[in-house]
This record gives C-alpha cells, structure tokens and sequence, in this order.
C-alpha cells in the first residue's frame, strides 16, 4: 500500500492511436494498473511531439493528429512497480518506459463520513506536549514564523498543532508585549501548542529549533484522550 516515503515513479510515452489486442493500449494499460491495484494512474493526451521515429506528430497536420503522444504516469511503491513492470514491458511494443526514484511527501485521501448517532471510539495513552513561544511578528522566509512553524509541523505528519495569540506578555528581555487603543501592534506573544508521540515531538522540536530565533521552546510528559466517531466506511 502506497504510503509517504521513498517511492517509484513510472512514466510510460506511446502513441493514441497504438492497439493492444483491438483496444487502445492507453486504456489497456490503466485498465491492467487498476486491476492490479495500483494506487492512481493518470493518462495525458500531449499537443505535440515526436521520437525514436523522427516523425513530428501534431494537430496541424490532420493525418498525423491521430498519432499524438500519450503519458501514462503513476506512483507505486518499489514492490508493487516490480511485479505490474514486466506485464508493461510487454504491452508496451513501440514507446518508451521510464522508471525513477522519488518521495511522498503527502498522501491524502477522502474520509469517511462520520455516521450519525455512531459511538465514539476512544484512544488513550502517554504523550509529549510540546509549547514553543515567540513573537507574533517574527518572521521565516518573509512569513509570519507561527504560519511557517504550522505548515512544518503539518508536512511532518504531526496530530495537530494550535497557534494561541496572547493579550498581555512579556520575555527574557523584560520587554512587556501588549496590545492597547496607544499600541494596536505591539508584537503581541504567541505560544503554538503540539501533543503527539514522544518520538514525533523530538523531532518537531529539532525542525523549530532550527526556525526560531528567539524565543523558547518547553517539552513535558502528557496524557491523551481522543474521541473518535465511528464512520460509515471508506469512500471511493
């Protein structure tokens, strides 16, 4: 099963109008991936193109339009790219297969929705709170550093994070960070708050620490209660 992490990605160039058993061979071919579990397939029809044949295949010209490029590309795991890739070999007669190294950043997909009047399901056990303290109007890349530490934390997969923005603060400098009718923007404090597996939030906090110019990052042993509701099941 396709997950984030190393994977392989498969790009397949052949012609619209080349046969696969009185089929398509475009449509052969997603038709074999799904059948074979692939995670997604998308299949792309170019404007124009040409190759080994020299031959230029374009729309401007009416008898060759029907020979325009086709590419099938899809994302798989090394395994699941090792057992479809001789079967691909073989339909693919006249074309071009290329297959490389690549990573999954994000995958996501639909959720269910929750069934109404379904009980919750409940999850508990030990985690890390992790609060990291900073100004509202600290920067990282030409960004507020909260929005950028929110967008990290979201790419490492984290269970959730919360920006809390204070009324009223003050730091190891003394400075004393306040909002008032004289001072409408006095870099007011703000906390962003995470609780995750001990081991994701030692991560978390190497990826801010790298971030943060000044402020303080604070780790502490927690307990978790989540409520899950139960779904009608997976959507397509």
């Amino acid at each position: 099963m396709l997950s984030s992490g190393p994977a392989k990605k498969v790009t397949i160039f052949i012609n619209e109008d080349t046969q696969h058993h009185l089929t398509a061979l475009h449509d052969s071919i997603l038709t074999f991936l799904l059948h074979k579990g692939v995670a997604g397939a998308t299949s792309t029809r170019a404007y124009a193109g040409f190759g080994s044949h020299r031959l230029l295949h374009t729309p401007k010209i009416e008898v060759l339009a029907e020979h325009l490029p086709v590419r099938i590309e899809f994302i798989e795991t090394a395994a699941k790219v090792d057992e479809v890739l001789p079967t691909l070999y073989e339909m693919v007669s006249d074309g071009l297969i290329e297959v490389q190294d690549t990573t999954v950043v994000k995958l996501a997909r639909k959720q269910a929705k929750p069934e109404a009047g379904a009980p919750h399901e409940r999850k508990a056990g030990a985690a890390k709170l992790l609060r990291v303290f900073l100004g509202e109007n600290d920067r990282w890349h030409e960004e507020p550093l909260y929005d950028a530490i929110v967008k990290k934390l979201l790419m490492m997969d984290i269970a959730g994070a919360t920006v809390y923005r204070g009324i009223l603060g003050y730091g190891a400098k003394g400075h004393e960070h306040k909002a008032s009718f004289l001072h409408p923007m006095r870099d007011l404090p703000v906390m962003v708050s995470v609780i995750d597996t001990p081991e994701k939030v030692a991560a978390a906090a190497e990826a801010i620490e790298a971030m943060l110019q000044d402020g303080l990052i604070v780790i502490s042993d927690a307990e978790f209660v989540r409520l899950v509701r139960a779904s009608r099941g997976t959507e397509a």
